[in-house]
């Protein structure tokens, strides 16, 4: 790569960085989203959304589609890899609308470590934003701060393909030809080194 070519491309991330920045504080000035403090089912039992924050401030929650979505299956694979320094953080739960069973046979086959919640049969995906017009569900994330009793939501942001929440679209970025069409799938032939 030329040099000339290597200032274009660390200025794009600089302005990148800088869009970031600028987005964090624009979000700063919002006013936060009062929330209902929703139950959710879980394999021990019905948890408050309060309980999910355990010894936390903040909360983030993962608006999952379930086992049938290949990509959020993807999403979900990356958030594994990173568990621990997010719970270092705040505290970190994932959401489908899947029965807790199903989240758990699920969990296990993907080696997943992170809290899983079910919010089947309940409003909360749909009242956070996460339901298409058709009824289907929507992947995304919300961001939740425990004030006093209350329960804000501070930021939301949906999931797509190409996101900022998937780092596999970001290395694809590198190679040549990009994605190249590239689908997530739930299983893939072993690679061979």
């Amino acid at each position: 790569m030329n040099s000339e070519v290597a200032a274009k491309l660390a200025d794009y991330r600089r302005r990148i960085a800088e869009l970031r920045g600028e987005m964090r504080a624009l979000r700063a000035t919002a006013d936060p989203e009062g929330i209902n403090d929703y139950e959710f089912a879980t394999m021990e039992g019905p948890r408050r959304l309060s309980s999910l924050f355990g010894n936390e401030r903040d909360l983030i929650v993962i608006h999952n589609m379930g086992v049938s979505c290949p990509n959020c299956t993807l999403w979900a694979d990356g958030y594994n890899g990173i568990y621990d320094h997010l719970a270092a953080r705040a505290a970190f739960v994932v959401s489908s609308p899947d029965l807790p069973e199903t989240q758990q046979r699920f969990a296990a086959s993907r080696h997943w470590r992170f809290p899983m919640v079910s919010h089947h049969g309940t409003d909360f995906a749909a009242d956070m934003g996460y339901r298409s017009g058709t009824g289907g569900w929507l992947p995304g994330i919300s961001v939740f701060r425990r004030v006093g009793e209350r329960i804000v939501r501070t930021a939301s942001a949906p999931c797509d393909l190409g996101d900022d929440y998937c780092t596999l679209w970001h290395l694809f970025d590198l190679l040549p030809d990009g994605p190249a069409g590239f689908r997530a799938r739930l299983s893939y032939p072993q690679a061979e080194i």
